[in-house]
């Protein structure tokens, strides 16, 4: 029999309390899908698609015990006076959709981009928009549309 799948959530922690509320939604929904997952941070959204390749290449050389079946994206970022907001915002977008193209990889975008705080908050509150539960639930979905295609797990 298959083990259930395993989740790589991958939280940036540049908005503490917003993480937080990403991370709680994404594992009570993992947690109700009867999977698992393990967690990881990085420290802020533009670094969120480097970390799923170190897991794929690690992967790769086998220097890690097992596999992730899709992965979680989890961040927040808030427009500033600058125009870094739109470079983190797109390149985040752009290096998880590649990722998701290139390696064939399950994943759920849980990265908020919002205009301020007040908006961030009411979007990542499990009690709220819960966008961290609908990220997993993405992902795991995704991982559903895999089975269908005959290619999970492998």
């Amino acid at each position: 029999m298959a083990l259930p799948p395993h989740l790589l959530i991958v939280e940036s922690r540049f908005y503490s309390e917003i993480s937080d509320q990403l991370v709680a939604g994404a594992e009570a929904a993992i947690a109700k899908a009867g999977a698992s997952a393990e967690r990881i941070t990085v420290p802020g959204a533009f670094e969120v698609p480097a970390a799923i390749r170190f897991a794929l290449k690690g992967l790769e050389l086998m220097a890690v015990p097992r596999r992730y079946d899709a992965y979680v994206a989890l961040g927040c970022v808030i427009r500033g006076e600058t125009t870094h907001y739109d470079y983190v915002c797109q390149e985040s977008a752009r290096g998880l959709m590649e990722l998701s193209l290139q390696f064939c990889i399950a994943v759920g975008y849980g990265i908020l981009t919002c205009e301020n705080y007040d908006q961030a908050w009411e979007r990542a509150r499990v009690d709220a928009g819960d966008k961290g539960g609908k990220a997993a639930t993405a992902a795991l979905t995704m991982l559903e549309l895999k089975r269908r295609f005959g290619f999970f797990p492998g």
